[in-house]
């Protein structure tokens, strides 16, 4: 097995919702000797979920980091929410990890629900490993589960161990790398049993299938294999290594996260085979040397601490104080869950803070002279849900846009607009999940109520049959009058065409100048139209008109247009249109003969 050359690295957890990604973190945060007791989801006093949305739900609402040490290794392990409305989190935190542990329980059924964080992870390269959670009882198969992830991925799957049996249970694994059995003991490390021999035939043959995946991509392996020659230990670990780094291969481990059963495992292949932030620098198009350069990936608005920025330092060396481009950083510090530390550095592979940086938001490259380039900061999410939404108290709706801001700035999933159809307030997200827990912010952490409601439906007219009509706006009040004359030919167009306007005036009945107000009455009046909602798809044309000296005017003429739009319109057959909305459906190759229209 390699060795880890100590630089810091980063490790993504994600997966399903309720796979076990922050019971997973207990588990590795005790096995790195920085808890003395773990804590539990039931209790709320676990590491990784300490917000107390996350707490109310018992879930994961917002990616947790923590850094601390493995072996001598500097760690940072970000736990990211499972929920599908809450993947912007994870997406970000994928984009500066060296590898992800793609955690997902046994059974086909759960397994399916890992495609999106899959689908992201091959489409972006980024090395991953999977660990199949909660297996210490699990009636499903090793087998079973790797066939239905298989179909979810890109690269081959390469299982790393085969599970040791009593029964029902799964009591220990199998290294199908080394060839050692050991027998799990919760709490405490594995412990180094003799191979069962009921077991060695099945051994052989997954070792063999392990070995077999790896000469896919090692024509020198497969020679070794073709002549029967049985590679070195060290050799394979090698493979295995070089296969995960460059993202051709993705191995596959199993435990309890719960009882502690796999983890040590899982964790030193983490420490000999995940790549360092030099390679993933390179692999991300990041700056891999030169001045001080950091990636922002999370903004937090952590109360009285201010605004913190959480980066990655890919080149150089951040320290507090440093001057940038997008402004000073005004304190450093290590999180550890919902606690920081103050620290007065950080080099090359580090996740931090940056206090303060108000001009800074997710995704910005930060460096001194602001000139340093890197990759392209993936656009967020687009939002799929919303809710109409108002302050409680009328007083509150100007602070209620500035906390909205800051949400939009720790979430950018999250977005919020004016419909002009409806006059609502429209909050947009991931799901109704992502909305509920995005107002309970709001009152939480800003102190806002914010009342919700469905939105009203857009609806939307157009009109089934064509008109001709006449209108006239005259009005004598002393001195200057108002005067304007026109004759309107309103069409219906087709679905989508939306509205044209036009004239076939000659002879100056009515002057340039005012068939621009002609159009602007025409407009206003479509913002409700007869059946009381905006019309669109349709043509009206300026035929014919009449004008005076000194009593017509732009707003004369606009007056008139308004009244020919108001008398001709009900003439026109008005009818209501619905929206549309338009599905994209994803699903396994395997079950499309199955989808029904």
């Amino acid at each position: 097995m390699t060795k880890s050359d100590n630089q810091p690295r980063v490790a993504a957890l994600v997966g399903p919702y309720l796979s076990g990604k922050t019971s997973l973190l207990e588990e590795i945060l005790r096995q790195c000797e920085v808890l003395d007791r773990k804590g539990s989801v039931k209790d709320g006093n676990m590491v990784g979920d300490g917000s107390p949305e996350a707490r109310a739900r018992q879930m994961s609402t917002e990616m947790n980091i923590v850094s601390a040490p493995y072996l001598g290794d500097p760690w940072t392990f970000i736990d990211c929410p499972g929920s599908i409305d809450m993947l912007q989190d994870a997406h970000n935190a994928l984009m500066v990890a060296d590898a992800a542990v793609v955690v997902c329980e046994p059974g086909q059924a759960r397994a399916l629900t890992a495609a999106p964080i899959l689908k992201f992870l091959d489409q972006h390269q980024i090395p991953h490993l999977i660990f199949i959670n909660k297996m210490d009882s699990a009636e499903a198969s090793v087998a079973e589960t790797l066939d239905a992830l298989q179909g979810l991925s890109d690269s081959p799957l390469v299982l790393r161990e085969i599970p040791l049996r009593d029964g029902d249970d799964v009591t220990g694994h199998v290294d199908l790398v080394s060839e050692r059995a050991f027998r799990w003991q919760e709490g405490k490390p594995s412990e180094l049993m003799e191979l069962p021999e009921s077991i060695r035939d099945r051994e052989t043959a997954a070792r063999t299938e392990l070995l077999e995946s790896l000469a896919d991509f090692d024509d020198a392996l497969l020679e070794k294999l073709l002549e029967d020659v049985v590679p070195q230990t060290g050799e394979v670990f090698e493979h295995l290594t070089k296969v995960l780094q460059d993202g051709k291969a993705v191995p596959v481990f199993f435990g309890s996260a719960e009882h502690g059963n796999g983890v040590r495992r899982l964790l030193k292949a983490l420490r000999h085979e995940a790549p360092g932030p030099q390679a993933t620098a390179a692999r991300l198009g990041e700056p891999v040397s030169g001045e001080a350069a950091a990636r922002v990936f999370k903004t937090v608005h952590a109360g009285h601490a201010g605004k913190l920025s959480f980066a990655r330092v890919w080149s150089g060396e951040i320290a507090d104080g440093l001057a940038s481009s997008q402004g000073r950083v005004s304190g450093l510090s290590k999180a550890f869950g919902q606690k920081t530390e103050k620290t007065a550095k950080a080099g090359v592979g580090e996740v931090v803070a940056l206090g303060r940086m108000d001009a800074v938001k997710t995704g910005d490259l930060v460096s001194a002279s602001g000139k340093v380039k890197g990759m392209a900061w993936p656009p967020p999410l687009t939002p799929l849900f919303s809710m109409a939404v108002h302050a409680a108290n009328r007083g509150d709706e100007v602070k209620m846009s500035g906390a909205l801001a800051k949400i939009i700035e720790e979430d950018p999933s999250i977005s919020h607009e004016h419909n002009p159809d409806t006059g609502e307030m429209l909050l947009w997200g991931q799901g109704e999940m992502h909305l509920l827990i995005t107002l309970d912010k709001m009152k939480g952490k800003f102190h806002i109520d914010v009342d919700s409601e469905r939105p009203q439906v857009p609806y939307k007219e157009t009109i089934r049959k064509p008109t001709s009509q006449h209108a006239r706006h005259k009005k004598q009040s002393g001195g200057h009058g108002e005067f304007g004359d026109v004759h309107l030919d309103i069409k219906p167009l087709a679905r989508g065409d939306g509205f044209t306007f036009g004239d076939t005036i000659t002879g100056g009945a009515v002057p340039k100048q005012y068939i621009p107000a002609v159009e602007a009455g025409v407009l206003e009046y479509l913002v409700r139209g007869p059946l009381g909602f905006p019309v669109v798809d349709l043509s009206v044309t300026l035929t014919d008109g009449q004008y005076h000296n000194v009593d017509s005017s732009d707003m004369a003429f606009r007056k008139a247009a308004q009244q020919a739009m108001r008398e001709g319109m009900p003439n026109c057959q008005p009818v209501l249109l619905e929206p549309i909305c338009k599905v994209v459906i994803s699903m396994p190759s395997e079950f499309t003969s199955r989808m029904q229209r």
